[in-house]
């Protein structure tokens, strides 16, 4: 008898058991911090009280506090904006896209890309926030609220009011679908610790557990409100990074004004976005020591993610050099022309070599199945993706249709202090949540444990027949 299908990798490695799961990923939130972690910890929140120190500098000095010019008057405030925002695109699509789809090798990574996701959002917001200014004296003029509270009313046609609703709706939504996959892990936590008889943090985690029961009628409702999270997440995918990038499709400034940078936006998040995670899986793989349960065939299929979204990415840079020449419209073509020779030329075309030629290494599947390739990879995806935006707004605002207010954009310590203050936010939020949450889905895990172990029973048993009928 031959052999019909290939063998797939397992998704969960190393013979684990029900309890097995339960025990090593339970490990680190009941267990006392380690050095590594205090020394994570140290160096991030060192970050985040400089970048703190930059932010009140801002807001009682004012946004002139910036290197922004009357030419350029958006630079790194919008750039890192719409960084964040695509790094957040990953956990969505992780969770919900893939969930939709009934892809089970998204149950080890999914808990942490949707943390990530929401913390992201978070840093996003905050650039917005900053280049308002004075926050307490008009923030909530973005809000729909009635002209008896003495405000105006929002203005709806501005795409800037759609990032308003759109990133408070996907923030919103990714939230809850969140936290209300951690609810049954919570509850395995609280089991433990009162088999433990730790009286102190069975009541914590019974109190963010709900008082999770575990019942056939109480899984019955997690999964269906699962699936209609999962369902409302999905479009919200496509919308809010669509939204996002008509600031500046809705404009007329050449190389802004153009039709394709929606789905270049969408692409472009998706691509940041499982950079990032992979940056921080296989950090936490490494620390937590869990590397049976985000495995090589994790890593090797997100990378094909990353190829498929890459190569998208690059035909996107090459369809705005085309249309650029194509249209024959004089100040577009310059535009294009200024990012490949302009003064800014080291920024195009450290885009250029960081998100179209690097990933191309992965079809190499040496270099994809690679743990230290994929990681120094992943960052240098990052770093070309923040240069993709900053060669977006900068280069296409430096030079406009006057020559005598061309200048250059010099960033200002409290520019960079920003972008430090929202590093410091995010990486002390994950460290805390990979401290006191589980970072894996123990509830998930435990579910493909079963399919897992009957499919390599399957394997080994044709494995075995084949063999006898040869001999």
């Amino acid at each position: 008898m031959q052999v019909t299908s290939a063998i797939r990798e397992p998704l969960i490695t190393g013979g684990k058991t029900v309890k097995d799961v339960s025990h090593d990923i339970s490990r680190q939130v009941e267990g006392a911090p380690t050095k590594l972690w205090w020394m994570a910890m140290a160096i991030s929140l060192v970050v985040f009280a400089y970048g703190f120190y930059c932010v009140c500098m801002l807001l009682w000095h004012g946004v002139g506090m910036w290197g922004l010019n009357k030419t350029v008057g958006w630079a790194w405030d919008i750039t890192n904006f719409v960084w964040w925002v695509g790094i957040g695109h990953a956990g969505t699509l992780i969770s919900a896209i893939l969930l939709l789809f009934r892809q089970r090798w998204r149950m080890s990574i999914n808990r942490a890309a949707e943390a990530m996701t929401i913390f992201a959002v978070i840093c996003a917001a905050t650039f917005p926030l900053m280049h308002m200014g004075r926050l307490w004296l008009g923030f909530y003029w973005c809000l729909p609220l009635p002209n008896t509270w003495g405000s105006l009313w929002a203005n709806f046609n501005s795409p800037l009011l759609w990032d308003v609703f759109a990133i408070s709706t996907y923030f919103t939504v990714s939230l809850v679908f969140w936290y209300m996959g951690l609810i049954p892990d919570f509850a395995t936590i609280r089991n433990r610790a009162l088999m433990q008889g730790n009286k102190i943090r069975a009541t914590i985690y019974n109190a963010l557990s709900f008082g999770w029961s575990g019942g056939a009628k109480t899984w019955a409702r997690y999964e269906s409100v699962a699936l209609i999270l999962a369902g409302l997440s999905t479009p919200l995918v496509l919308s809010v990074h669509t939204i996002v990038s008509m600031d500046f499709a809705t404009s007329v400034i050449p190389g802004w004004h153009t039709t394709i940078f929606p789905p270049y936006f969408v692409a472009g998040a998706i691509f940041s976005g499982f950079a990032m995670v992979l940056t921080l899986l296989l950090i936490t793989r490494a620390v937590f020591k869990l590397e049976d349960y985000i495995t090589i065939y994790h890593i090797e299929l997100m990378n094909i993610i990353i190829i498929v979204t890459g190569s998208i990415v690059g035909i996107a840079y090459i369809t705005e050099l085309f249309i650029s020449w194509y249209s024959g419209v004089e100040y577009e073509g310059y535009a294009f022309y200024n990012r490949v020779q302009g003064p800014y030329a080291w920024s195009y075309w450290s885009m250029m070599t960081c998100n179209v030629i690097s990933p191309q290494l992965f079809w190499i599947k040496k270099i994809r199945t690679s743990i230290v390739a994929t990681f120094v990879l992943s960052i240098i995806v990052n770093i070309g993706m923040w240069f993709e935006r900053f060669v977006i707004i900068v280069t296409s605002l430096h030079r406009d249709y006057i020559p005598s207010s061309w200048t250059m954009f010099h960033p200002t310590m409290y520019d960079i202090g920003e972008y430090l203050f929202t590093f410091g936010l995010f990486f002390t939020a994950f460290l805390l949540f990979a401290k006191f949450f589980p970072v894996i889905n123990i509830a998930e895990v435990k579910s493909i444990l079963k399919a897992t172990s009957e499919k390599k029973a399957v394997a080994h048993g044709e494995l075995v027949e084949e063999s006898a009928n040869k001999h």
